[in-house]
Formats: C-alpha cells, structure tokens, sequence
C-alpha cells in the first residue's frame, strides 16, 4: 500500500460525526460528563476526549474516545466508567466503548469551560 493510499480523501472527517439529532444524545453527553480522568479536575466530554457518539436506531451506544496520553495509568479502566455511566439511562439498549489514539488528543481539543476551568482562559 503506498503512502497515498492510507492518507484520508480530502474532506473526510478525521472524527467520525456524532448522531446528534438522536433523541438520546444530549442525555448521553451528560452521562460523560460524570466521568473524569482522576488527573484532570475536567470532564472527559469537556476535556475532547469523547470523539464521537454513535447511537443506532435501535437505541445502541458507540462511544469512540482517546485519552490524553497512550501511557495513561487509566487506559485499562476509563471505556468501563463511560459504559457504566451510560448503560443505565433509559432507552439504551447496548453500550459499547473503542479506543482510539487516531487523531492523538490535543490541547486544542477542549472546551472553553475546560479551558477555563484549567486556567488557560
């Protein structure tokens, strides 16, 4: 496979786009909203660690998500707090979490309240 080959067509998202228009969205963001990374006093959602939300028409989550660092301490354990805290809304059905480090998280990533909330603003 040649270099070329592997690069993404122009215009192709780096992120998979979230279903937004989803009745479950705006209750699934909340629910990773709860979930911190225990060295960060933000949100993983705020932080831009949640890249995309992917629910089916049957009611089915995927969550695909990166951490700040490959070497991260809570790589093993953070796709289970997301699952735990989306599994119990209501109307989800299946929940499924993939890690990612493709594109690698940036700074430039995070909200303005997480920007804010860390002294960057």
């Amino acid at each position: 496979m040649t270099a070329e080959a592997r690069e993404p067509l122009e215009g192709t998202p780096l992120i998979k786009p979230s279903s937004t228009d989803h009745p479950l969205y705006d209750r699934v963001v909340e629910a990773c909203r709860t979930v911190y990374d225990p060295e960060i006093p933000v949100n993983i959602y705020d932080l831009g660690l949640i890249y995309t939300i992917e629910i089916s028409d049957d009611n089915d989550v995927h969550i695909i998500m990166t951490l700040t660092a490959p070497g991260c301490p809570v790589a093993g354990e953070m796709p289970g707090w997301v699952a735990a805290a989306i599994e119990p809304l209501e109307g989800v059905r299946q929940v499924t979490v993939e890690m990612t480090f493709d594109p690698q998280w940036g700074m430039d990533m995070m909200s303005d309240e997480a920007r804010l909330e860390l002294g960057f603003m």
